[in-house]
């Protein structure tokens, strides 16, 4: 694909970046699954299993877009993590420092979603620019949620 004026990335770049993260997230929301701990176990436990859940929907939804648009999405551990703006886990983190970390993760995937749609609706590729916006509004709501959940 192209580079246009609007964006320095192309929207195979993007969309590949979106895919490692998501990918990076999906291993990384496992982890929390298995290893919170503490008084929030039972209602974490079963949010992170929703949200891995999620994560490999939209690996997949993302995937199959960039290979419809000619494109070759990342599918190893190594393109993931060389990729993606998400970090692992750490395996210490505690119940509180989880939601946190997820919470940053989805604010910065959220904002990297902006440029995507810019680019996909300045392309007159709707149907990627609809995708990402769900993607995005779906973000939204989680960081809603999350944040109430730790009472902000």
């Amino acid at each position: 694909m192209a580079r246009t004026k609007t964006s320095a990335r192309t929207l195979s770049e993007i969309l590949n970046a979106q895919v490692a993260n998501w990918a990076v997230l999906y291993f990384k929301l496992h982890s929390y699954h298995w290893y919170v701990k503490g008084d929030k176990f039972f209602e974490l436990h079963e949010k992170f299993e929703q949200l891995y859940n999620e994560a490999a929907e939209h690996i997949d939804v993302l995937a199959e877009r960039l290979l419809a648009l000619q494109g070759k999405p990342a599918s190893t551990m190594r393109d993931f993590l060389k990729l993606a703006s998400v970090a692992e886990a750490s395996g210490d983190e505690t119940a509180d420092q989880m939601v946190e970390a997820i919470l940053r993760d989805f604010a910065a995937m959220k904002e990297e979603l902006k440029e995507g749609i810019r680019l996909a609706e300045s392309q007159n590729d709707t149907s990627t620019a609809d995708m990402l916006t769900d993607i995005r509004t779906s973000l939204e709501k989680h960081i809603w949620m999350l944040s109430a959940y730790l009472g902000r």
